[in-house]
């Protein structure tokens, strides 16, 4: 195993000037840490200590006052120093009874010089020790990450990696990548595996983890337990180096895949052509993803406003980030790139009941990361087609997310939704508008209101939508229009003279609410 460079209680006793020295208290926290060595007098030392310190003294500052000694011993074990040792003789002759046991209980080690001994020569020796260690470990940790980079060059599977770190360290090496089974290096029986993933759900002072961080979110988690003593300082630093090794393999890993599924746009061109059977789609899956078992799936476009003046913009990188986000949310993605847009064949792996929440997820995540929300970032917007149930009929999903993109660009920010389900009258007005004379139909409706406005500056139009909103409710609509009820009263005539007095019955309402919303959709392309 390597050099693991802790350096304990037990190590200093096995030092120069320890030899006539005798544990009487604190046996069994000899394997404590030392950092650094301090002469204390002083009995006062919350604000002294940093943690993991020895502390020598000659018991000056309480002398025989038992109380003060038993108050100073509490305040090092509170301070978490490493250790206590006094020169018995001058000032202290005798341990009192109370301090044993405190530091019995606290597994506290008390040491006592039998001898006089020169405490500034434990001083120099040990913080001599203390530096050259720490040069040597700095020492060690360079010339692993350097063997380790060099790893990263050759090597052909992120397991070469986990092995390395078992060889250096001698620790037993968990490694967990989300939606993937935990991987143990080395392998052992499966009761190990039990005791091992519950002491990293618990850490103990034997186990350490470091979270790999993608996207900036968790993508996998590297964590070692050690079985013979606790994880050192060292050890940590360790285990850091070598998350940042794996992360850097996975994300080269994931890209070098995105690069290869660019070559593979012609199929899925076809894809959403409808040209492939469901067995075709199903070989073609099984090749990418044997797990694979498919509920459905859609289509996914994201289109791009101005790209041409972002060019550094990465578009290799933002399919990766988008593939990885829906990803975690049971979606395996296609993409295609299409002229200033990017179309995602999502299959669906989790139930179809639930599709539509966790694409939302996906894409939130997505709108809410780093990357997205870049200075240099281009202007995007999604836009989601109907679910398809069966792999090949793909290309219908595709065509009503085309329907969508369509409509949000007519309706701009009018609309919230990016579902084409969501979009109900958009979609029937878009296909009026398509098909015939929409201008007409909404003009022979409402051409009186929008008149009216346009001569007297007035509000019709708006206080006719609200008071339909509001099922014809007179107290409401003056609330949220903010005007008293007599005002309110006098345009309700006004809409009645221009539309009818019967624009509030059943079927000719309907027509009107629908126009409104026809008017809005017009109102919306001219802006």
């Amino acid at each position: 195993m390597h050099e693991h460079f802790q350096f304990t209680v037990l190590d200093v006793l096995n030092r120069k000037h320890f030899e006539h020295t005798q544990v009487i208290a604190g046996h069994q926290g000899l394997h404590r840490t030392v950092k650094w060595v301090h002469v204390v007098e002083v009995t006062k030392i919350h604000k002294l200590l940093n943690g993991k310190e020895l502390i020598l003294s000659t018991g000056v500052g309480w002398k025989e006052n038992g109380e003060l000694f038993l108050s100073f011993v509490e305040q090092l074990i509170e301070s978490d120093a490493s250790g206590l040792c006094i020169e018995i003789g001058t000032y202290t002759s005798s341990i009192p009874p109370e301090v044993i046991q405190l530091a019995n209980e606290h597994h506290f080690p008390i040491i006592l010089f039998l001898k006089e001994v020169p405490f500034v020569e434990i001083t120099q020796d040990i913080h001599a020790y203390l530096i050259n260690q720490h040069y040597q470990m700095i020492s060690n940790l360079e010339a692993y990450s350097q063997q380790l980079n060099q790893k990263l060059l050759f090597i052909e599977h992120y397991n070469e990696i986990l092995k390395y770190l078992h060889r250096y360290l001698g620790h037993q090496i968990l490694f967990r990548m989300h939606g993937k089974e935990v991987e143990f290096v080395p392998e052992c029986c499966e009761a190990k595996k039990q005791l091992w993933l519950k002491q990293v759900a618990q850490p103990t002072k034997k186990a350490a983890s470091q979270s790999l961080q993608l996207f900036s979110h968790e993508y996998a988690e590297l964590s070692m337990i050690s079985t013979d003593r606790d994880i050192s300082e060292f050890d940590l630093l360790i285990l850091d180096r070598t998350a940042t090794a794996l992360a850097q393999y996975l994300l080269r890993d994931l890209y070098v895949e995105e690069k290869k599924r660019a070559r593979e746009q012609e199929w899925l061109k076809g894809w959403l052509e409808g040209e492939h059977s469901v067995q075709t789609i199903l070989d073609y899956l099984a090749d990418h993803d044997v797990e694979l078992k498919p509920k459905g799936g859609c289509v996914c476009i994201c289109k791009f406003k101005s790209l041409k003046q972002h060019s550094a913009f990465d578009m290799t990188y933002f399919k990766l980030l988008f593939r990885t986000m829906l990803e975690q949310q049971g979606f395996q993605s296609f993409p295609i790139e299409m002229r200033g847009s990017i179309v995602f064949i999502l299959v669906d792996k989790r139930s179809v009941k639930t599709w539509k929440q966790r694409m939302q997820t996906g894409i939130q995540r997505l709108m809410d990361s780093e990357f997205a929300n870049m200075k240099n970032m281009p202007c995007f917007f999604f836009s989601v087609g109907k679910f398809a149930e069966s792999l090949a009929l793909i290309h219908k999903s595709y065509q009503t997310a085309l329907e969508t993109s369509k409509i949000q660009q007519q309706l701009s920010q009018k609309t919230k939704s990016c579902f084409y389900e969501d979009l109900h009258l958009a979609r029937i007005i878009s296909l009026i508008h398509k098909d015939g004379d929409l201008h007409e139909m909404m003009m022979e409706y409402l051409e009186p209101v929008i008149q009216y406005d346009k001569k007297y500056n007035g509000k019709l139009m708006e206080t006719l939508k609200v008071y339909l909103a509001c099922n014809g409710s007179k107290k409401e609509t003056a609330k949220r229009l903010y005007v008293v009820r007599q005002t309110l009263y006098h345009r309700i005539q006004k809409l009645e003279s221009l539309l009818g007095a019967d624009f509030m019955n059943p079927e000719k309402r309907l027509a009107i609410e629908f126009m409104i919303q026809a008017y809005e959709y017009l109102a919306a392309g001219n802006e």
